[in-house]
């Protein structure tokens, strides 16, 4: 265990950032850039967070885990799993950072209001305002931002620090996958098996199925199809997890859904992936 808790932050905090402000900064900002595909995430991350909100409330009757319920049915790992897809598809991250600008903030936002106002402490400013500090200092964002303004900007390297950053970047996923493959726990997914497995068919196919048609029908093709179905149906974050034992809840769903989702998402983005790719 603390060799895992010890490779995610190594991971977190300097070879995924490094990732991606290599891919950005050496990619033409001007001609990347669409803000059209960025409003799309967002847009689309908020309508399921907002429907799965409301749904859940509604239908949902254990109260106590109405909070875990809910963060683990829209809250992708966008930034870990859905780099090493794009990565491992194109050689590149791709359209992943512009989606994850789309995403990613909205997530963490949308994670505590959820949590504080469905967990035992409540929802207080200081929960609220040390969670903005952590989106504002979140290494990912903070990568991408860099690699925007180098991008832009078109400053120039030299190869020494080219070699250094390739060398770098290029840990980030495998460590992610090992890390991620290290610290699964088989036996917590037993102990929520209804609500898992309804978390899990939101998360993996009822997103996707709504949305994917959607995205084709407004243009998006290749690398950003690609990334919007990260987006929208890939596993539950592990992170999940995290946040919502630091917020009072007892995690046991959380970590039932994203084992659950980390395993069937091995089917369900590769029949995703070959749709797109026939059709």
């Amino acid at each position: 265990e603390p060799f895992v808790k010890t490779l995610n932050s190594f991971n977190f905090k300097i070879t995924l950032p490094l990732l991606l402000f290599r891919d950005i900064a050496e990619s033409d900002f001007y001609s990347v850039w669409d803000t059209k595909y960025v409003l799309y995430c967002f847009f689309v991350t908020l309508f399921c967070i907002t429907i799965t909100w409301v749904g859940a409330a509604l239908f949902y009757k254990s109260k106590e885990h109405l909070g875990e319920f809910v963060q683990a049915s829209f809250r992708s790992s966008a930034a870990v799993l859905g780099i090493a897809f794009i990565q491992n598809i194109y050689g590149t991250s791709g359209m992943a950072p512009l989606m994850i600008i789309g995403t990613v903030p909205l997530y963490n936002v949308a994670a505590v209001v959820i949590l504080s106002f469905t967990g035992k402490k409540g929802f207080s400013k200081s929960t609220l305002k040390s969670t903005l500090k952590g989106i504002v200092t979140n290494p990912i964002i903070i990568g991408i931002l860099l690699g925007m303004v180098v991008s832009a900007c078109r400053i120039p390297f030299p190869f020494i620090v080219q070699k250094t950053l390739g060398s770098m970047s290029s840990l980030a996923t495998p460590l992610a996958l090992l890390g991620l493959g290290a610290g699964f726990e088989g036996r917590k997914a037993l102990k929520q098996l209804k609500p898992t497995t309804v978390a899990s068919l939101i998360k993996l196919v009822i997103w996707p199925v709504l949305f994917l048609p959607l995205a084709v029908a407004l243009g998006f093709t290749g690398e950003k199809l690609v990334a919007i179905l990260i987006m929208l149906g890939s596993p539950t974050t592990v992170s999940c997890y995290i946040m919502a034992r630091n917020m009072g809840h007892e995690g046991s769903l959380t970590s039932s859904v994203v084992v659950a989702t980390t395993f069937f998402s091995s089917v369900t983005i590769t029949l995703f992936l070959f749709l797109l790719r026939s059709m």
